[in-house]
């Protein structure tokens, strides 16, 4: 077995244009368990996306984007679903920075269908250089280009802290100027459309190893060096709180029912 024999089916993100889903939605609503859940998560979505006083936070969480669900993210950004993305690292950099990349390829890197664990064994895996996300593969080399990637980013920045926020603003202008070979990128769409993304554990990815191999190359030089900061995360994910109207009152958090958001409102009850 060779390490091409693993690597051929492409996982395809769904195209959400290509097709109306409001038919199928609709008759969930007469369903039990999870469809009606899913119908209702419809309207709650629609409803925040209809109230000016709503801003909606779309939360990436798990591997949905390597499971082929990124499209759908960069089309209600494109549409203005989304006033800001929370994210895990590895969803932003892992997954949707490294198929922005690819230099070998034309549409960037690709994550490849897979089998789930225990099928090939992972010691197989290591010794072709293939990552596994459940029944997901990817090339590990190519997998430490994307490393490379952000530490290049990292070495054209001023030597200072900067929240997740700051650094993927970023690595997106980064893209937009020319090294982006996948041009419908999350990072780079959001930083078109000027959507913030925030990735509260960003060491927790590919970030971590690029991010760290500027800091070890420039704390061995004797030279100051690029971090993250956390608690700036979370100051400035309080300021968008804060600042979404209406001002005063109470918060809450709609129900996110499968829909993957919040949404920021004042709270109706005393």
């Amino acid at each position: 077995m060779e390490k091409k024999d693993l690597l051929k089916d492409v996982v395809e993100h769904i195209d959400i244009k290509k097709y109306d889903s409001t038919e199928l939605i609709n008759a969930m609503r007469k369903m039990s368990f999870t469809s009606r859940d899913t119908a209702r998560a419809a309207d709650i979505l629609c409803q925040m996306i209809a109230e000016k006083d709503c801003t909606n936070i779309l939360t990436i969480a798990g591997s949905t984007s390597a499971a082929g669900c990124m499209q759908v993210y960069v089309e209600m950004v494109r549409n203005k679903m989304v006033d800001a993305v929370v994210s895990t690292g590895a969803s932003i950099i892992d997954m949707d920075l490294f198929e922005a990349l690819g230099y070998k390829q034309a549409l960037g890197y690709k994550h490849y269908i897979g089998t789930k664990e225990n099928v090939i064994p992972d010691t197989k895996l290591r010794e072709l250089y293939i990552d596994r996300i459940y029944d997901t593969f990817i090339d590990e080399e190519e997998l430490q280009a994307c490393d490379q990637a952000t530490c290049d980013v990292a070495d054209t920045l001023e030597c200072r802290p900067y929240s997740s926020r700051e650094f993927l603003y970023e690595v997106g202008k980064w893209l937009a100027n020319g090294h982006g070979v996948k041009k419908e990128s999350l990072i780079q769409t959001c930083y078109e459309c000027g959507v913030p993304i925030f990735c509260p554990a960003f060491s927790d990815s590919s970030a971590g190893f690029g991010i760290g191999k500027h800091q070890w190359l420039r704390k061995k030089a004797g030279k100051p060096y690029v971090s993250i900061d956390s608690v700036a995360d979370f100051l400035e994910l309080t300021e968008i709180k804060m600042n979404s109207p209406p001002l005063h009152g109470r918060w809450r958090h709609a129900q996110e029912l499968r829909t993957g958001h919040r949404c920021l409102r004042r709270n109706p009850w005393p």
